[in-house]
Parts: structure tokens; C-alpha cells; sequence
């Protein structure tokens, strides 16, 4: 009889389903030149200097473990970028070096949740906000801010026990492409101080802003995890970098299990990094306008005569429309009759706890998103008809 190994995977695998995002970009590869609005990192590739910097790097032999925290001619640059910004002590504020800003996540985490402590994110969310929590024992805690995806302070207030350790904030948001304003960043960081509460700043669309970037970090010194990376900045987001900043309590700890699961970042691709802090050679900004008026011409697009109810975004590069109608079409049944189209995107109740919105990412060619865009309105007005 053949040994069965499917008895021996644990619960906590089990508990977790597979990322509904990954399951559409399973059927992207299965379907011929589809109209893909599901991709969720830009479309242009990594800029000339940061592969040659990296080609460099591996030809000069720079090819092994780094130290785990990071190669020191980063951190240092990367640590004054930061105390600028933040205003935070210098004696007291760690870095670490990642594998990706999601690795950032994880440590944090793994570094600071115990059995039954609670961690608040709002909803919609970044799938991992729902699962690594319940990695740690923890329990997630998913406070709804529909309709306008903005951050409400008293819904926060509401959900506070006196279990609760966490609160994981993202902007600009994915899914929703919402940036947090000065006042709701300020409310936060008073709810937190008030609370005792940690909070995890995840930064990775901060280059993505349509508007000047804003942080809660510089709120709450001692108190704030700030993850950044360049994953999406600089479409490399196979290559997997990113930094962690923070109280140096948990930075040590961050990187203490870091030597357990990481290692440490990937040695070319954190001296190719070197080549946006030292050098101007690295302009992103003709990309980032690109995408402003991507994101004006599909929202201009699908809300014309009011079909499509869309909280304008100030940053990332996502929409997240409602289906039209009264709610007969839900946001999975609106993504099957597309995929009849050959249209992807991804439905909301990957990111939460309702299926009435789906998360379209423009980060294409402006010839896919006006198919895309025509397509969507012939189903969205079969929709508001059903």
C-alpha cells in the first residue's frame, strides 16, 4: 500500500487555503493572450543600472551569505534615510534587511504574537494580514471599512480587547489603492498609544503615491515596525528586497529568526540596491506618471455614467469597483463571466469578507486596459440589469 503524506501535513497548513490570487495567475498561464488585470506588480522591468549593478556584483564574487542583518553599505544609508524621515532615536531604532517586505511581516509576527493575542487590520486587506497571525496561534481581527475603504476610528476602538497587540496598517492599499490621510494616520497612532498596541506600517506602494507619501511611523516612535522595499519600485520583484525599521527590541529579535528562516537577503540584489541611494541614476518618476494617468483613464473609464461605484485611489496601482446592480451578481460570478471574455482580475473575497467588489490592477499596456475597460462595461450593464 503506497504511503500516504497527505496524513502527515499539519493543521495549520490545513487551515490556511491557497492564495486566490495565485489561483488566477495559475489560469493566466492556461488561457491564450488574455486581457490579465490581475497582476499584481508593475509591467516595466528592472531599470539598465540596477542589473548591471547586480551582473557586477555576482562578477566580482559577491555571491555569498551576507551577515543576517544586511550588508552594512546598505543599512547605513538606509538608517539615516529613515531617522530623517521619522525623527525617531537613533539609540533605540533597529534595521534589518529582507527577503521582501512579506518577510518583514513574518518576523514581525513570529518575533511578537503569543498564543491568543489579537491582531486589527482592516478589511479590505493583503491576504497575508488574515493568515500569518494565525501562523503565530494569534487571531486576526478584520474590521470592515466599507463603503469608502477609509480608516474609521471608532470601528478601530470598537474591535480593542484587552487581548488585542497589533495593528497592521498598508497605504497606499492593496487592494484597495486607498492612501491614508494626515488625520486618519494621527487617529491611529493615538489609538495605539493609548492601547499599548504595536503597529506594522507596511510601506511597499510608498513610491506608488499620486500625492506626497505619508507614514504613521514618524507617530509613533518605539512603537512602529516600518516595512519598505523595492519590489515594486523597481519591478524586481522576483529579486526580493526589503527593509524592516523599528524599536530595536524587536529588530533583534526580527533578526535572531531571521537566522532561522531567511538567512538573510538575497547578497547581489543588496549591493544592486546601492545604486538608488548613491547615485541619481535611478529616476522612477516618468513610470510612477505613467501609472497616474493609467489609473485616471480606467477609472475615468468604468464610472462614466455611473456604472461602476470606485473609490478613486491615491496611490498603488489597483481599483476596486463594485459589481453593479443590487447585489444578484456577486464579485465571483462577475469574475467567472469575465474569464468567459478572457478578461482576469481577481474577485473581493480574496481580501474580504465580502464578495462585492474585485480588485483590477492597471499595471499593463494601455491597448489591454481600454479592451479591458470596454469589457467590463458590457458586463457590468448585464450585471445592473439582473
Amino acid at each position: 500500500m503506497p504511503f500516504d503524506a497527505s496524513k502527515l501535513i499539519a493543521q495549520r497548513a490545513l487551515d490556511i487555503d491557497a492564495s486566490g490570487i495565485r489561483k488566477v495567475f495559475d489560469l493566466a498561464a492556461k488561457l491564450k493572450d488574455p486581457i490579465n488585470l490581475s497582476i499584481g506588480q508593475p509591467d516595466f522591468d528592472v531599470p539598465e543600472p540596477l542589473k548591471q549593478k547586480a551582473i557586477e556584483a555576482i562578477q566580482q564574487g559577491k555571491n555569498r551569505y551576507t551577515q543576517t542583518q544586511g550588508i552594512a553599505e546598505l543599512i547605513e544609508p538606509l538608517r539615516k534615510q529613515v531617522l530623517a524621515e521619522t525623527n525617531w532615536p537613533a539609540d533605540d531604532t533597529g534595521m534589518l534587511i529582507l527577503s521582501g517586505t512579506s518577510a518583514g511581516i513574518m518576523l514581525t509576527m513570529f518575533a511578537t504574537l503569543n498564543p491568543g493575542d489579537e491582531v486589527i487590520f482592516l478589511d479590505p486587506y493583503f491576504v497575508m494580514y488574515k493568515h500569518l497571525p494565525r501562523l503565530c496561534g494569534a487571531v486576526p481581527v478584520a474590521v470592515d471599512v466599507y463603503p469608502d475603504f477609509r480608516l474609521h476610528p471608532e470601528r478601530i476602538e470598537a474591535a480593542i480587547t484587552p487581548k488585542t497587540k497589533m495593528l497592521v496598517l498598508c497605504s497606499p492599499s492593496n487592494p484597495t489603492g486607498i492612501t491614508l490621510t494626515e488625520e486618519e494616520l494621527k487617529a491611529a497612532a493615538d489609538i495605539a498609544k493609548r492601547h499599548g498596541l504595536l503597529v506594522i506600517s507596511d510601506e511597499i506602494y510608498d513610491a506608488f503615491c499620486y500625492e506626497p507619501h505619508r507614514s504613521i511611523a514618524k507617530y509613533l516612535p518605539g512603537q512602529c515596525i516600518q516595512l519598505k522595499g523595492y519590489s515594486k519600485t523597481y519591478g524586481m520583484t522576483g529579486w526580493r528586497l526589503g527593509y524592516a525599521a523599528g524599536p530595536k527590541a524587536v529588530l533583534d529579535q526580527m533578526t535572531k529568526l531571521q537566522q532561522y528562516t531567511f538567512v538573510c537577503a538575497p547578497s547581489m540584489v543588496q549591493y544592486a540596491a546601492l545604486e538608488t541611494l548613491l547615485t541619481n541614476h535611478v529616476d522612477m518618476s516618468p513610470y510612477i506618471e505613467a501609472y497616474k494617468k493609467k489609473r485616471d483613464r480606467v477609472v475615468n473609464g468604468l464610472s462614466e455614467g455611473g456604472l461602476f461605484e470606485i473609490n478613486k485611489p491615491g496611490g498603488a496601482f489597483y481599483i476596486f469597483p463594485k459589481v453593479p446592480g443590487d447585489g444578484q451578481v456577486s464579485a465571483t460570478e462577475f469574475a467567472r463571466r469575465a474569464i468567459e471574455r478572457n478578461v482576469l482580475f481577481i474577485p473581493g473575497n480574496v481580501f474580504s469578507s465580502k464578495d462585492t467588489h474585485f480588485r483590477i490592477s492597471y499595471a499593463t499596456t494601455d491597448a489591454k486596459l481600454e479592451q479591458g475597460v470596454a469589457i467590463l462595461r458590457e458586463l457590468g450593464e448585464e450585471a445592473r440589469r439582473s
